[in-house]
């Protein structure tokens, strides 16, 4: 099964640093089934991410890359899918993420 996977990262990301390794046992991350973020990529297709650095600023989840979530993007994503059930571990993460004020890093399928 395809898996999305979710961490809080310790520090910010920097304009230089470029994220294209797969290591999500680095931040620790949670593991959400493809079958519950593939419903709700057009709910996200407003909300701006990162694509692998702080440099290229797109709209939605890189699907099949890595996302950067900064504090205000989780916000935003947290609009979205707070009430479902599905999400309910990543909910909790986008929301102590925002409570540190911490961005998130995503590795997609």
């Amino acid at each position: 099964m395809a898996v999305h996977h979710f961490g809080i990262m310790d520090k910010p990301p920097q304009k230089s640093e470029i994220y294209e390794t797969f290591e999500p046992e680095k931040y620790n991350c949670i593991s959400i089934l493809d079958d519950y973020i593939e419903p709700i990529l057009s709910l996200m297709c407003n909300i701006d991410f990162f694509y692998n650095t702080l440099n290229i600023k797109e709209k939605g989840l890189n699907y099949c890359g890595i996302t950067l979530i900064s504090p205000s993007s989780s916000e935003k994503m947290l609009s979205v899918i707070e009430n479902n059930e599905n999400l309910k571990n990543l909910t909790e993460l986008l929301k102590k993420a925002v409570n540190k004020n911490k961005y998130v890093i995503h590795f997609g399928i």
